[in-house]
């Protein structure tokens, strides 16, 4: 079994965050270590506090720990500092106060979202009825178009009917 220098392994994690936001696949094939080898290596680094997405490439997208960690490294930065750390981490200064304020939001316990599983389990009930009438209302119209369509081909055709 290989033994990796603590530089290689922070070089291999750097790859996986932000600008490069390369695939654990892709980086695995390229430089010869196993995909669980380099999922074990983030997970040590988010442990130590990086910022380190645990899924998501796309910032929007990180997890609420990586959203936090981001809020707190650029706490005490100047405006100078901030936008550095975000072209380094391929991030906004606006994602980031965006994420200060939830942040803040959530401490506050005024954020609206369901806090339990029965509320989240109605909202997603809600949700999906919503969805479903969207469709129905997407079809119909759809429906409604064709026939609107067709009856002035009809009347292209055949003109217009003198009985009425």
């Amino acid at each position: 079994m290989p033994s990796y220098s603590p530089e290689f392994k922070e070089q291999a994690v750097r790859k996986l965050m932000p600008p490069h936001n390369r695939t654990v696949a892709s980086l695995s094939q390229e430089i010869g270590v196993s995909e669980a080898t380099l999922y074990n290596w983030k997970k040590q680094f988010r442990a130590r506090g990086y910022v380190v997405p645990k899924k998501s490439t796309i910032a929007d997208q990180w997890d609420a720990k990586a959203k936090l960690a981001a809020v707190i490294q650029t706490a005490a930065m100047n405006e100078a500092e901030r936008s550095e750390y975000c072209r380094k981490y391929g991030l906004y200064p606006e994602q980031i106060e965006a994420w200060k304020v939830a942040a803040s939001e959530a401490l506050d316990g005024a954020t609206g979202a369901p806090t339990n599983k029965a509320e989240l389990a109605a909202e997603r009930k809600k949700s999906r009825a919503l969805e479903k009438e969207l469709r129905r209302k997407e079809k119909a119209l759809a429906e409604a178009a064709a026939l609107l369509t067709l009856s002035k081909k009809a009347q292209a055709i055949w003109g217009t009917n003198e009985d009425d």
